[in-house]
């Protein structure tokens, strides 16, 4: 069967869509091509905002039109928390949750084994799936871990090395999306990172919901893991995604300076900038720890890159908590934000708080902290021109005069460009920047 692979949201996603594709491959199915008419399409979907659900929907509806003949097959946040809204979109044939997605495999041999012509629902054929067909059962105490490693890329893979999350900020569903916080043992993680460095692998990057708890289910820690990681010989380089501030501790952050493997790049989630903000959507920090994460960073890694998560409209940000959230923001010592504009979730308790910022305002105050991303990743690249460094070269594109060059990535998450060499792809080479 030719079957393709589509997915949203985290690298956590990406990680884990691989992984499926890899099992159905091993099983004798092909990848489908960008031309080619797919028999099976798996939709592997994020539901971190309503932007995300409404991006899950249009793509359902596009591969229903481009693959009218295709079985199509739901996973992730969204059909977890939605699965009655999304087996009542047209073209949908199966709604799989988060704890069932790696079933995907033997959903689809047993729907082989059940139809002897080839696996296809004609247009009009459809009808409301029935309840056999929706995979879904209760995350909340799961204690599976699926083990995940992208492969997709030669060059940099996505380590899945923890999933779910026992916060339960005001706003976010990931919690009764994702589960409790799980783990694998480190020398199961330690032995998927030596079959990616032996696959030709130079880039992996840990990722999971909530990587800094780390440990929950097996007593360890997340220094504990990346302390084993650093010690696996292999000419490669590790990358920390997103990490709680809280959870980042001195001991990491001095680690990561000094280590032989990992690189100067940390993806830190603020949210909000006020403390009267961070109170109410109950995360486990305030602007003094934060700014001291940042500080010491810094101050043991001058030139690490600094990426940091904020949302802007969240229920209770008045103007005023806006201005000072900015203003904040815009006194740290960071490369980049990622901004996010805040969306109702059904089920959280931020619908409890009254004030509500409408929707224009909350595009406003978007666009502000765009422009003020802007000015950060100017000024940090700027103060990188004329330094050393060690690019790791991942794939060519064409310049904007239509040269055809290769592009790549510094150890602190500079992107660069330079004439190609075929031989240099998926190599490490010091340059000046």
């Amino acid at each position: 069967m030719l079957i393709s692979f589509h997915t949203l949201g985290c690298k956590l996603n990406f990680a884990e869509t691989s992984a499926i594709g890899k099992a159905l491959i091993e099983r004798g199915h092909r990848r489908a091509g960008k031309s080619d008419i797919a028999d099976i399409c798996v939709i592997n979907t994020c539901s971190v905002t309503d932007a995300a659900d409404h991006k899950g929907r249009q793509l359902i509806h596009r591969l229903h039109r481009e693959n009218p003949n295709a079985t199509i097959i739901v996973t992730g946040c969204y059909a977890q928390l939605q699965p009655e809204e999304i087996a009542e979109i047209d073209g949908v044939d199966y709604v799989i949750g988060n704890n069932e997605k790696f079933d995907i495999p033997n959903i689809i041999d047993e729907i082989e084994k059940a139809n002897e012509q080839p696996l296809s629902i004609q247009p009009q054929q459809k009808s409301t799936i029935s309840e056999s067909q929706i995979h879904i059962s209760s995350i909340r105490q799961s204690d599976i871990f699926h083990p995940s490693l992208s492969s997709t890329d030669r060059t940099r893979c996505f380590l899945k090395v923890q999933d779910g999350c026992n916060y339960f900020c005001t706003y976010c569903t990931i919690p009764m999306a994702r589960g409790k916080s799980r783990n694998p043992e480190i020398r199961n993680i330690v032995e998927m990172a030596q079959q990616a460095i032996a696959s030709g692998m130079k880039e992996i990057v840990l990722t999971g919901v909530n990587i800094g708890d780390f440990g929950r289910s097996t007593g360890e820690t997340f220094f504990d893991l990346i302390r084993a990681l650093d010690n696996i010989d292999g000419n490669v380089r590790y990358r920390i995604s997103s990490i709680e501030p809280n959870l980042l501790s001195d001991d990491i952050i001095d680690f990561v300076a000094a280590s032989k493997h990992f690189t100067p790049h940390f993806h830190i989630p603020l949210q909000s900038g006020t403390d009267e903000m961070l109170r109410l959507i109950k995360r486990r920090y305030d602007t003094s720890l934060f700014s001291e994460r940042i500080a010491h960073i810094k101050s043991v890694m001058p030139q690490a890159f600094i990426g940091v998560d904020v949302m802007v409209g969240l229920r209770g940000e008045t103007p005023e908590l806006f201005e000072r959230c900015r203003q904040y923001i815009d006194s740290l010592e960071i490369s980049q934000l990622h901004v996010f504009t805040y969306s109702e979730r059904a089920n959280t308790k931020m619908l409890e708080v009254e004030y509500v910022v409408p929707a224009k305002e909350r595009k406003r105050r978007s666009d502000i902290l765009h422009e003020l991303s802007t000015e950060k990743i100017q000024h940090f690249y700027a103060s990188q021109k004329g330094r050393k460094a060690t690019v790791l070269w991942e794939g060519k594109q064409q310049n904007e005069n239509g040269q055809t060059m290769m592009s790549g990535f510094t150890e602190n998450y500079v992107r660069v460009m330079a004439p190609y060499n075929k031989q240099k792809i998926n190599t490490f080479e010091e340059i000046i920047i």
